[in-house]
Formats: C-alpha cells, sequence, structure tokens
C-alpha cells in the first residue's frame, strides 16, 4: 500500500457570498442528518432548512452553481461539533471558505478535510461578499501560504492559522494518506505489540 500526501497551496474558483454571524452547524446541516450511517447524499441537505424559509438564499441562487469557496462572516461553524457540516460542504465542491473567523471545532473539522479556512478583517470580507454578489463571475484566488486572496481588482490579505497552513502546505492534513505513505513502519509497529499480533 502507498499514499501520497496532497499539498495545498492555492484555491480558484468562484464564490458563494452567505452573510451572517454565527451561522451554527445546525444550519449549516441540519440534525436530522446527523443519523446516516455513511457522509454519502450529505450535500444535497446543506442549508436545507433556511433555503426552504428563503428563496433568495445563496445555495438556490443559480448563479453561484459550481462556486468551489465560500464566503462568510463571524464565528462560522460554532454550535454543536458535527463533522458533517465541512463534509457536506465538501461533497458539494467547496474547497474554501474565507470569513470573518470560525468556530475551532469546525476550523479543524474543516482542515482534516483538506478544506482551508482563511480569516481576514471584516470589511474586506465585506467588500468581497458585495463584489460577488454584483459580479457572480468573479474569480476568486486564495494563497494559503500568503494569505493573499483576489477578485478581480480586488486584493485582501487572509490568513490560515500556522499549524494548518504548515499541514496543507506540506501535505500533512490527511491523516489516512500520511498512514499510507508509512503503511510499512505502520504494520511493523503492529506487529511489536502483543495486543494486536497476539491474537
Amino acid at each position: 500500500m502507498s499514499g501520497s500526501p496532497e499539498r495545498i497551496t492555492h484555491i480558484s474558483g468562484r464564490a458563494i457570498p452567505l452573510r451572517g454571524n454565527d451561522m451554527d452547524t445546525d444550519r449549516i446541516m441540519p440534525a436530522r442528518y446527523l443519523r446516516v450511517v455513511s457522509f454519502e447524499g450529505l450535500e444535497d441537505h446543506l442549508f436545507e432548512d433556511d433555503r426552504k424559509t428563503d428563496a433568495q438564499h445563496p445555495f438556490n441562487d443559480p448563479r453561484y452553481a459550481g462556486a468551489t469557496i465560500l464566503v462568510v462572516n463571524e464565528n462560522f461553524g460554532c454550535g454543536s461539533s458535527r463533522e458533517h457540516a465541512p463534509q457536506g460542504l465538501a461533497r458539494f465542491g467547496i474547497r474554501a471558505i474565507i470569513g470573518e473567523s470560525f468556530s475551532e471545532i469546525f476550523l479543524g473539522n474543516s482542515s482534516m478535510l483538506g478544506l482551508p479556512c482563511f480569516s481576514a478583517e471584516h470589511a474586506a470580507i465585506d467588500q468581497l461578499q458585495s463584489l460577488i454578489a454584483t459580479t457572480p463571475g468573479v474569480t476568486v484566488e486564495a494563497d494559503v501560504e500568503t494569505g493573499a486572496v483576489t477578485a478581480g481588482a480586488l486584493r485582501l490579505t487572509a490568513s490560515v492559522p500556522p499549524a494548518f497552513r504548515e499541514a496543507f502546505l506540506s501535505g500533512q492534513w490527511n491523516p489516512t494518506s500520511m498512514l499510507l505513505a508509512n503503511f510499512d513502519e505502520v504494520r511493523a509497529v503492529a506487529n511489536r505489540l502483543p495486543y494486536v499480533s497476539g491474537f
């Protein structure tokens, strides 16, 4: 077995502007979908309740179809620690999130899926969301190492937490790939453990 860690250095694509502070995981992925035995299909239920009650919700807007970057506000992903929320976003096709701030657990869960979360100041996020709303075809580019975010003529500075930034740049964000890349060593350790090899 072998696995090659994938470095994540740069994300580029169209974006979805999702305004609102304290967007919790219940809103991102309703609790009734936590009973599923796999994460398959979760992308179909993102913001399901919000989308049903608001026809103008960005995830209902065909102008943002195929977008790969989500732009949010303060304390995104707060609430419960469910990993179903970032799983749904990743399966939807979101490859990066740019926002004011993120819940610590959501940030960790997202990073383990290869989904960088960039933080920037309120004024910069507001400008970016407004630009995307008026120009939905604009390409947004985000650099993991420098935190530079560009969209048309707009330039802003964001950041990824240092530990996660280094993990993305080195390819060490994916524990499964790390295990597969070092599987011979894992097997050797397992063979030395009496509670593994002794049965």
